[in-house]
């Protein structure tokens, strides 16, 4: 079984590019809903969170997990590592070496949470993957929580994306990087204001390949799906169909909340 983790729903956007990557696996996902958003928390407390749900992922017998969001995985991932060397983990990172590689202009823009933004292991990112290329690490404060209860039609946020994209592209970014998995779901939103200037980087399947690699007998199973929350589980399964993941619902068995975790 894979277990695969987020401080909400963004991370279904990863969940999706593994169930199609590997139809056969049972897969539990968890969101930490008690706790969305992480991007404003502090990394000690992401890092107790990370810790937490990996421990329960495991003792549930997961044989992979997977970090399914950004922020969690600047903060926690290599310290989730350390505590559980038995286990292979895999983590998020924004796509900024594959939108580098492609720039033709020599200048993209991260789209972040906070506490991504503020990362080291951004800033490591950037220092390794993108040398002789500018990059503009823009913080989107409020998204992640937008995607959550799903308000997309706020006039005042439109225009604030508007706003934030146009000054990206006036500064010659060619490549927007989706820094957090949640933003996967206002790629709709996103790609009408590139107006072809630019190409949105998200890194969902990338991921999934990585987690095809590693992921050893725990890609075995039934192709069953198990949901679990810290918080509103029932709100996680309806968002399935309203996120145009429909077709997951029909691979889930149960929904679970997990107040104690």
């Amino acid at each position: 079984m894979i277990g695969v983790f987020d401080s909400g729903i963004g991370g279904l956007s990863v969940l999706a590019a593994i169930a199609r990557t590997l139809p056969g696996a049972d897969l539990t996902y968890l969101a930490d809903t008690a706790h969305v958003p992480y991007g404003p928390r502090s990394d000690a407390f992401i890092q107790g969170r990370v810790l937490a749900i990996g421990h329960h992922l495991a003792a549930q017998g997961c044989g992979l997990i997977v970090v399914a969001c950004n922020t969690a995985t600047a903060a926690a991932v290599q310290a989730l590592r350390a505590e559980l060397p038995q286990i292979p983990v895999v983590g998020v990172e924004p796509g900024v070496k594959p939108a580098a590689q492609s720039s033709r202009t020599r200048r993209i823009a991260v789209l972040a949470t906070e506490s991504t933004a503020r990362s080291e292991r951004l800033a490591r990112l950037i220092r390794t993957h993108a040398e002789g290329v500018q990059v503009l690490v823009e913080p989107c404060p409020g998204w992640a929580t937008r995607v959550e209860t799903r308000d997309f039609d706020s006039p005042a946020f439109r225009q604030e994306m508007a706003e934030k994209v146009e000054r990206l592209l006036a500064a010659g970014a060619d490549r927007l990087v989706l820094g957090c998995t949640h933003y996967s779901f206002l790629s709709h939103l996103l790609t009408p204001l590139l107006q072809g200037r630019a190409e949105l980087v998200d890194v969902a399947a990338p991921v999934a390949r990585q987690a095809q690699r590693l992921a050893g007998r725990a890609a075995g199973g039934q192709g069953r799906l198990l949901l679990q929350a810290t918080a509103r589980p029932e709100q996680l399964r309806h968002s399935l169909p309203a996120l145009g993941l429909g077709w997951l619902a029909e691979r889930t068995r149960e929904s679970a909340c997990l107040a104690a975790v």
